[in-house]
């Protein structure tokens, strides 16, 4: 189950940051990849932010069952259960990420060519910019708050369950405190950010000035949300020791390793750690 959600992880934070590259040239020329390219990229990007955030949830939800209710888990915790919850999740964030994707195409405005959902207004008059409005009280919900409560649940849970056993669980503990503290840290100042913005879609306030420092720290704090997929690996993979094993054991079969193994056999620490 574990190994299943990290798989699983991998692929969205990879799908998230594979968009990247065509969002920054955007950012600092314009869009000119074309109308494909366009629904293609910007869909892998939706589909990957939700679906990297639900695996972290689901992760905490796995680890609260493992640990707090151990016996019923070794019945749910199976491949199959996992092969399951990851379809699930997948699904869940391929719906989470419309109705933008539906939207998404190629725009011109003045001589500016950008890539992002253009949504149709129902009449002339409607200038509240509801599709846009919703999309972005639905990241502030699906993206932080409905995560943030399964995650303190769970790990407030699983911490009062390791506090209550006889061994020493302070690293745990740590490491939870670590987890939820870099997903608040990264998350909360964008979606305050698209909060404020809808406040300003909504005509809460107009000043131009305003609107120039929101654009501005989303940018800033968007980039800070991104840096959660690269902090993910060292969260939820490196720090564990069966893969640091397993890794050790992985470089120490290369043919560099074998070779230099062969050349220098009493070689430092560091080979005999490999063995």
């Amino acid at each position: 189950m574990t190994d299943v959600c990290l798989l699983n992880l991998a692929i969205a934070d990879l799908l998230l940051l594979s968009s990247l590259p065509f969002l920054a040239h955007q950012a600092r020329d314009n869009w000119i990849f074309g109308d494909t390219m366009c629904k293609v990229v910007l869909g892998t990007y939706h589909v990957g932010y939700y679906s990297g955030i639900f695996f972290i949830t689901l992760m905490s939800v796995d680890r609260y069952l493992m640990i707090v209710h151990a016996i019923f888990a070794r019945k749910m915790r199976t491949r199959s259960f996992g092969v399951l919850a990851a379809v699930v999740t997948w699904v869940a964030g391929l719906l989470a990420s419309f109705p933008e994707v539906g939207f998404l195409r190629a725009q011109r405005y003045n001589n500016t060519v950008f890539c992002a959902p253009s949504f149709e207004h129902t009449s002339e008059d409607d200038s509240s910019n509801w599709w846009m409005v919703f999309g972005l009280l639905k990241m502030n919900i699906l993206g932080l708050a409905i995560p943030l409560v399964f995650m303190t649940f769970c790990y407030s849970q699983i911490v009062r369950t390791l506090l209550s056993s006889q061994k020493s669980r302070k690293q745990a503990i740590r490491m939870i405190a670590l987890v939820v503290s870099v997903f608040f840290c990264c998350w909360l100042p964008f979606n305050v950010t698209c909060f404020f913005h809808a406040l300003e879609l909504m005509g809460s306030y107009s000043s131009c000035n305003s609107s120039r420092h929101i654009r501005m720290v989303l940018q800033v704090t968007e980039v800070i949300a991104y840096g959660h997929s690269c902090i993910n690996p060292m969260l939820y993979v490196f720090v564990g020791k069966r893969f640091r094993t397993q890794l050790l054991k992985l470089i120490g079969r290369s043919p560099c390793i074998q070779r230099l193994r062969a050349v220098r056999p009493q070689s430092g620490s560091v080979l005999r750690e490999l063995n």
